[in-house]
């Protein structure tokens, strides 16, 4: 995690430029030694436990979470690990976003389920930073940065999924303050016994509101509404009135929420009137590189689970062995699974911090001129790839994991089959896969017609020639490499041609999105490698280990880049050929 942050994304040269003087490396190491600890010592342990219990709605509306997660929660609150990189003047700590999350990493690779409570509450706490008036942020950031306080984000409605033009949730003034009326479902963590408030962000819309998502407004809903003094008064009028029983995550209540039963639930507008989806996306860009390194912990627990496994259970004989019982770590078809799995996991971490240290370079309002627009450019390129391509090797990953038990991996008792269930959500959330794909190629390619990614490309290029200098990448590889680089480029100009041809585009947002992100993602594994090789020679072993899992990736996943460009290229003939009778 340390290498990947900081010889990888390039977290040390970030916090010098953009005033993080605080965050060195003695910093850094010391607060992901702590997180590991807290997450292997508190977080973990319940994962199984409350996956096999799950949640509990009572008669009253209160879900009761599984034994030991409301006390996991104060200790994380307690102990500051809500508020490392918020703003100092809420109670914050002030570090980078990108320090958190190889912190937040570890919460989900513990207990992906308990991990969601504060993945949607540090969201939250984006939405209104960016956005709300400074009396609500007042009035409700201390808290929420404290983690006394947790939030959650209100979208979904029974006739409107990812297509929010259809929100019916009304909302109306009531002299300071807005009276919310309706219902959301998929809410996660929208009820629950773990902190003593919970604020409902909710978009809805007003009497006057113009049609479609241009008359949706944001509104901040709290379950307890704050007293004089801020802390939790008379309850609102909203409730859970159900939970839904899911694939995976069971430990983490998604609820159906209500809201205005009786006299209409007390909100506070957030930003202005008309302008909630803009708001929310603040929310919802969050979300998605977090649930893209949800993608990452997942893949990465179970890799170490299948590895564990690998060396503990023996059968057969392996090739070159002499007769007897071998650990299966030792048979090749294994070994390539553990390889798929490792190669895959080390990608997408590198490509998760990638983008959230661009995030924080975006952020920083004192750089020259321009540098701060480019970083904005590469922050949005590199968001639907991490939330696109990290979630879907985590199906990739997690399936792996169960293949490398075998028979004993489709028994729950061994806990391999909780991590497959719990990720198949992922490429689901936050604008499922498809959405993510549409978005890249829409906004962040034919938008500005593919400047951030001929951006990207050139950074690329910087390392397809000293590469053979600096690492001991074979020629092969090398010219693999470049080769796939020029299929990035090639397929960007194809999209970038048909580009008002919106049968197309959909057809090929997919393949455009796989083929971006492992391009990518090779990219920043052959950095990996050349950083390690560059380390001393009591880091041997790293540098050695780091170049077999390049090369592995190379030989081994790079390849399909050319099968996402061959597809890309046959376009959409065959996809919309069928009638659809005939389906």
């Amino acid at each position: 995690m340390a290498f990947t942050l900081q010889q990888v994304a390039g977290f040390s040269e970030m916090a010098k430029a953009c005033g993080y003087e605080e965050a060195s490396d003695d910093v850094v190491a010391a607060i992901l030694q702590e997180a590991a600890k807290f997450s292997s010592s508190v977080i973990a342990p319940i994962n199984a436990a409350g996956d096999q219990s799950g949640v509990h709605l009572e008669p009253d509306h209160s879900v009761i979470t599984p034994d030991g997660f409301a006390e996991a929660y104060q200790q994380y609150a307690d102990s500051g690990w809500a508020s490392l990189q918020f703003d100092p003047k809420f109670g914050g700590q002030g570090l980078p976003f990108s320090l958190a999350i190889p912190v937040q990493e570890m919460w989900h690779a513990a207990n992906m389920a308990w991990g969601l409570c504060p993945l949607l509450s540090q969201g939250a706490v984006e939405a209104l930073s960016e956005n709300a008036s400074d009396a609500l942020k007042q009035k409700l950031l201390p808290k929420m940065i404290s983690g006394r306080w947790t939030g959650t984000m209100n979208l979904t409605e029974p006739q409107s999924g990812s297509d929010l033009s259809d929100i019916r949730t009304k909302a109306w003034q009531d002299g300071d303050v807005y009276r919310i009326k309706g219902q959301k479902i998929f809410i996660t963590w929208g009820e629950h016994n773990m902190a003593e408030n919970i604020i409902h962000l909710v978009l809805a819309r007003l009497p006057d509101a113009p049609p479609g998502v241009k008359g949706i407004s944001l509104f901040a809903v709290p379950k307890y509404l704050p007293d004089v003094s801020g802390e939790p008064g008379e309850r609102n009028d909203c409730r859970a009135v159900s939970l839904e029983h899911k694939l995976g995550i069971h430990a983490s209540p998604t609820c159906v929420m209500s809201y205005g039963d009786n006299e209409g639930a007390i909100g506070y507008l957030v930003g202005e009137e008309n302008q909630g989806l803009a708001c929310m996306f603040t929310m919802m860009n969050n979300a998605r590189l977090t649930v893209g390194l949800q993608g990452v912990s997942i893949s990465e627990r179970a890799y170490q689970q299948a590895r564990d496994y690998a060396f503990e259970r023996t059968q057969g004989t392996a090739p070159g062995e002499h007769p007897g019982v071998s650990p299966i770590i030792r048979h090749p078809d294994v070994r390539r699974m553990l390889m798929t799995m490792k190669a895959l996991t080390e990608a997408a971490r590198g490509l998760a911090y990638t983008g959230c240290v661009a995030v924080d370079y975006a952020n920083t309002l004192h750089l020259p001129d321009g540098a701060r627009e480019r970083y904005q450019r590469r922050a949005d390129l590199l968001t639907p790839l991490v939330k696109g391509w990290c979630t879907e090797i985590a199906q990739e990953v997690t399936s792996l994991g169960i293949q490398v038990y075998g028979g004993m991996g489709f028994i729950e008792e061994t806990g391999i089959a909780q991590h497959y269930r719990d990720a198949r959500i992922l490429p689901i959330y936050e604008g499922t896969n498809g959405i993510q794909a549409l978005d890249l190629v829409g906004r962040k390619i034919i938008r500005n017609q593919g400047k951030a990614m001929a951006e990207l490309i050139d950074d690329m290029r910087q390392l397809t020639v000293p590469v053979q200098r600096t690492s001991s990448l074979t020629a092969e590889r090398q010219a693999r490499f470049d080769q796939a680089v020029a299929f990035l480029e090639d397929a960007t100009g194809i999209v970038l041609d048909r580009g008002n041809d919106d049968q197309f585009t959909g057809s090929v947002a997919h393949n455009y999105l796989m083929l971006s992100a492992t391009v990518t993602a090779a990219w920043l594994m052959l950095k990996s490698t050349t950083a390690a090789a560059k380390q001393s020679i009591d880091e041997d072993s790293y540098a050695a280990s780091k170049l077999a899992t390049t090369n592995f990736f190379f030989d081994h996943i790079l390849p399909r880049s050319s099968a996402y460009v061959t597809a890309l290229r046959s376009g959409d003939d065959a996809i919309m050929a069928l009638p659809e009778i005939d389906f």
